[in-house]
């Protein structure tokens, strides 16, 4: 009896041992929060109303594209993905509540945030919940330095937007160089990048001038800008407000170039001054959109088109290559998708082509892109690369 019973205490340690060994590796491969059998759910905030709301909806709008197309085709190995999203107003408290909630319904990734004083709040949750923060539609450092393992760019910064911008406005002879900037994080940030510019050049810009996010009170900035003369005005900014102060510069006799970067909104921007956007330029980091001068253009353009009363714009393309690269590291990380292999998966996207949108990221990488490019704005509503 007792020989029985000490086989049988050994049988059941055995037993247990086994099951520790296999739980370990069970827990390691169970898919990560967000991911069931036929699903993966993303979370966006973004600006769905006030000021900024054309970039948040269009940026949205072309991220859909993508993915509605994709689910037709039965998703990516086999799971579809649905990209919720929550209106923020372009406010950072709203985008932490909204943060929260979509972290607390247990999204796999946060996707396509809009803005730079959305993004700083929102990063340290989706860090802290070891969420991937995806394709934020800004290009601020310091949402990239420090490098966080979380935080996953595609489009290139605001300093090399700002160094283009300097660039060419210093390569013809001007020297005189005014910015006009949103009074936030993101406006500061773009500051920082044309100062650094200029200060490569020993140079420094001449005036500046300030505007509170989500409002188009620019007279006093129009003032303090216009009094120093300037050949140039750099505007980092929103739509509203750089259209504000466009018109009001004008009307001033101001006959310089504005030079804004691309998270004013080429489209929304020309919509909003329309003749007065001639003499505009703006600094783009996406393929141009309006026509297939790329692969992934044509792809994008192609989509576009299938559906009605949609139209082509770079806020859409952003949200259509946001969307492709996501896909493509999905893919990679296999059936068993947890949000480390995702994360790994990104990192071996090295000297990548995404139809004429070249990626490279790395482990210790997670800035996708350096693509920047200047286009030219004209009275008849065109954008002219």
């Amino acid at each position: 009896m007792r020989r029985r019973e000490l086989l049988g205490y050994a049988g059941q340690i055995a037993g247990l041992h086994a099951l520790a060994s296999v739980a370990p590796l069970a827990h390691a491969q169970a898919p990560s929060a967000g991911v069931s059998d036929n699903r993966i759910l993303l979370g966006q905030s973004a600006p769905f109303s006030g000021a900024a709301e054309q970039l948040g909806l269009q940026f949205h709008l072309g991220a859909q594209l993508y993915f509605e197309a994709l689910n037709q085709k039965g998703g990516v190995n086999g799971r579809r993905v649905e990209l919720r999203r929550l209106d923020d107003g372009y406010e950072p408290e709203r985008c932490a509540a909204n943060t929260k909630q979509l972290i607390g319904e247990g999204v796999f990734a946060l996707f396509g945030y809009i803005g730079t004083p959305t993004s700083v709040v929102a990063l340290p949750l989706a860090t802290e919940a070891k969420v991937p923060f995806f394709a934020p539609f800004t290009g601020a450092e310091v949402l990239r330095d420090p490098f966080n393992r979380y935080a996953i760019h595609v489009r290139a910064s605001y300093y090399d937007e700002t160094a283009s911008i300097v660039r060419q406005t210093t390569s013809t002879g001007i020297k005189k160089i005014a910015v006009f900037y949103q009074n936030d994080a993101y406006g500061k940030a773009g500051l920082e990048g044309v100062s650094r510019a200029l200060k490569a050049l020993s140079l420094q810009p001449v005036a500046l001038g300030t505007v509170e996010r989500n409002t188009v009170d620019v007279v006093k900035a129009v003032n303090d800008i216009m009094a120093q003369r300037p050949e140039a005005i750099v505007q980092i900014s929103a739509y509203k407000s750089c259209a504000a102060f466009i018109r009001e510069a004008r009307k001033r006799g101001f006959v310089g170039n504005f030079y804004n970067v691309s998270f004013v909104g080429t489209q929304a921007l020309l919509d909003e001054l329309g003749p007065d956007a001639k003499g505009v330029v703006v600094s783009q980091v996406m393929p141009f959109p309006y026509t297939p001068v790329t692969a992934i253009s044509g792809e994008y353009l192609a989509a576009v088109r299938a559906k009605q009363g949609r139209a082509a714009n770079y806020s859409g393309m952003e949200g259509f290559v946001a969307a492709k690269v996501f896909t493509e590291a999905v893919n990679r990380a296999g059936r068993n998708l947890t949000r480390d292999g995702f994360i790994s998966a990104i990192q071996s996207m090295r000297n990548m082509d995404m139809g004429g949108f070249p990626v490279d990221f790395g482990p210790n990488k997670h800035t996708g892109s350096k693509f920047v490019e200047l286009t030219l704005l004209t009275e008849d509503g065109r954008i002219r690369r």
